[in-house]
């Protein structure tokens, strides 16, 4: 009797389940667990998160910088000499900025650049391309045509070209490219607007049918004009991006966005003899800027700052002009 009542409390013993004490126990434990698991997801999500928009406003940075800075480095410049005079032959040249070869290089400070966003700086640029064709003949005196060394160009009519020698440069408008007999034809008249005002390219220029001569001899160089507007403007995507605005062909081109969440683009500029870079103002000597200081402010698309907003970072960049300080 007494060994089956030994079996049967055993057997009960081993029957028995958990009390409610160590059901509750056991599922705050399991919560705890849970919890820190989901909470170590989290935070490496976040910084998952952060990690990626810093990386994607370190791109843009690079993106905006890498391109902008090219153009600014070439701003002024030319294929043969620096500091060459000018012949500017294109009518009214004043009219349009990217026809008017004052200085290579203008700035407009605090949103003074009609359709840039508030606050924000901008920069015009303009520069001859390093590469191009050559002349092969002599033209005559009165001639509106250069004769070329090759077909294979890709200037095309209407485009605003340069040519130069190692005394000067003149800027003018293509008014034909004949490809069978390999010339380029800077004539007045014609479809191409704005139109050259006379087919001489010498100095002082001079609006009548011959203007004043210059005979660019054989090795001058004919190249492409080059111009850019680059500013910060709303990129309806309740956001801001840089945008690059080329010239094209005697026009103004349609604005390209170069890179988004830039708020913002404070530019200064160091003048020859001067100790400090300065803001554009009207009286700021632009063809004697050697230097550009840029400064972009940008924003990451998430909210992963540690208050709450987008991370944001400012990067400044100075680039020298080539031309200037070579």
């Amino acid at each position: 009797m007494r060994q089956r009542t030994i079996e049967s409390s055993n057997r009960a013993a081993r029957e028995s389940g958990l009390s409610l004490i160590e059901l509750m126990i056991s599922l705050v434990l399991g919560l705890m667990v849970v919890g820190a698991a989901i909470g170590m997801f989290l935070s490496n999500h976040q910084t998952y998160r952060a990690t990626e928009s810093l990386a994607r406003v370190q791109e843009n940075a690079r993106v905006a910088f890498e391109l902008m800075a090219r153009e600014v480095r070439e701003a002024a410049g030319n294929p043969c000499a620096a500091n060459l005079p000018i012949a500017n032959v294109l009518n009214n040249p004043g009219a349009s900025w990217w026809s008017n070869w004052a200085a290579g290089v203008i700035g407009y400070d605090n949103g003074a650049l009609s359709g840039t966003a508030t606050g924000t700086d901008a920069l015009e640029l303009m520069s001859a391309t390093s590469s191009g064709v050559t002349i092969t003949e002599v033209p005559s005196a009165n001639s509106a045509n250069f004769k070329v060394n090759t077909a294979d160009h890709g200037f095309e009519e209407g485009e605003i070209l340069m040519v130069c020698d190692y005394s000067q440069a003149s800027i003018f408008q293509a008014t034909n490219v004949n490809s069978t007999n390999v010339t380029i034809v800077h004539n007045t008249g014609g479809s191409v607007s704005p139109g050259n005002c006379t087919k001489g390219l010498g100095l002082p220029v001079v609006c009548t049918a011959n203007g004043t001569g210059k005979i660019y001899g054989p090795n001058s160089l004919v190249v492409k004009l080059h111009a850019a507007r680059w500013f910060v403007a709303d990129n309806g995507r309740n956001g801001r991006s840089l945008y690059r605005q080329p010239m094209n062909k005697g026009a103004l081109g349609a604005r390209e966005e170069v890179s988004e969440g830039i708020s913002d683009m404070q530019i200064q500029y160091l003048v020859a003899g001067a100790v400090d870079y300065v803001d554009a103002a009207p009286g700021i000597a632009w063809q004697s800027v050697t230097a550009v200081r840029i400064t972009l402010s940008l924003e990451g698309r998430e909210r992963v700052g540690t208050d709450g907003g987008a991370l944001v970072r400012e990067i400044s960049h100075v680039v020298n002009l080539r031309n200037r300080t070579s």
